[in-house]
């Protein structure tokens, strides 16, 4: 069974599918796979966020040989291997969880009423409209806490923002606060100065080591522990946390994320872990970052370790930590890196561009993706 129909849970039951007698069942809250990696392209009407173009209903697994439940995991019992649903317990084997991280603005005061999101295929839509009304002035995009899903969105978001407002011709100023010492801490410092130097280029304003505290939306403030900014719209990247279930779970870290084994992917007796839920040290004190592409990776991984159990083999596949990951800077152009996580402290990431290539590169990742969709 697999808890969760993200990009990992997908690619989990994808690769399992067909292999011999092995009954794939997929659980997952949501009767839609969306897209998180187009979600930055809708808000900036680069995609409308019809079905074909952000989602896929997940019924259509059964087509692939993947059995479907459209229900909201409550909990875990390891020992009578059983998770229990909105709809009843359901039985595992192998158990594989992929439940991604659940936001919560709410932690925040005044964070959700006054702030736009893009986490979710909704939120980004909404600010996809506000943006359109949008007549000039601040645009302040926070990054409240750490960890949070997709290294590099928070950047890519206001790089296209800021893409997007220029060609308009809106007077606005696109500022970033962020609790994180610098862009993407988890990989060298080089790769961080590297994204905040075409920040200043742009002029995109960026302030690091700042923890979000509250919202005033009628005077229009965020306010940090150091003082406030004042803003026209507010951008949040929200706090993220591990679903409930999860979090409640004797699987669950001192930070409610699921501790999985590094190579194995492994976390109890016959249940494994990927994607977002999981927390994975790093050399240097850094954390595995939670992003698509190393879910992706992980469910593929999982899946075939499964399979040769199942089989009667020895599982053999480890897990090695490589990324490659794609930052849109607008007007056809991105920036692209490449690196194994697990071989240093910095994750040994290269940087390429800015280029038309590595756009093209991003979007050929979202097309082959959503080819293997259901």
């Amino acid at each position: 069974m697999i808890v969760g129909g993200g990009l990992g849970g997908l690619a989990c039951a994808r690769r399992l599918a067909g292999r011999g007698e092995l009954d794939v069942h997929l659980v997952d809250r949501n009767a839609e796979h969306r897209f998180p990696p187009s979600f930055p392209w809708v808000v900036v009407g680069k995609r409308r966020g019809r079905p074909e173009e952000a989602s896929r209903p997940l019924a259509a697994l059964a087509g692939r040989g993947v059995r479907f439940t459209q229900a909201e995991a409550r909990g875990i019992d390891l020992d009578r291997c059983s998770v229990s649903t909105i709809s009843g317990e359901l039985p595992y084997d192998h158990l594989v969880l992929a439940p991604g991280a659940a936001l919560a603005p709410e932690s925040i005061e005044g964070l959700a009423a006054a702030a736009y999101g893009f986490y979710t295929l909704s939120d980004a839509e909404r600010l996809r409209d506000a943006l359109a009304k949008f007549g000039g002035g601040r645009v302040l995009l926070v990054v409240a806490a750490t960890p949070y899903r997709s290294l590099a969105a928070p950047y890519e978001a206001a790089f296209l923002i800021d893409d997007l407002l220029r060609g308009r011709g809106v007077p606005a100023r696109v500022d970033i606060v962020t609790a994180e010492p610098r862009p993407v801490p988890v990989a060298d410092r080089a790769i961080g100065d590297r994204i905040a130097t075409l920040l200043e280029r742009r002029g995109i304003g960026l302030q690091t080591d700042r923890r979000l505290e509250s919202v005033d939306a009628s005077l229009r403030e965020a306010r940090f522990g150091d003082g406030s900014e004042p803003f026209d719209l507010l951008i949040a990247v929200p706090p993220h946390r591990a679903p409930a279930f999860i979090a409640s779970s004797p699987l669950a870290g001192p930070n409610g994320w699921i501790r999985a084994e590094p190579f194995s992917l492994g976390a109890h007796a016959n249940v494994h872990a990927i994607g977002d839920v999981t927390e994975i040290d790093l050399s240097g004190g850094s954390k595995l970052p939670k992003a698509g592409v190393l879910a992706q990776a992980e469910g593929a991984v999982v899946a075939d370790n499964i399979a040769a159990v199942a089989a009667g083999r020895a599982p053999r596949r480890e897990f090695d930590g490589s990324l490659e990951y794609y930052l849109d800077l607008g007007a056809g152009r991105a920036i692209g890196a490449k690196g194994i996580f697990y071989r240093s402290s910095g994750g040994g990431l290269r940087i390429r561009g800015p280029s038309r290539r590595s756009h093209w590169g991003k979007v050929l990742f979202e097309r082959r993706s959503l080819r293997r969709l259901p």
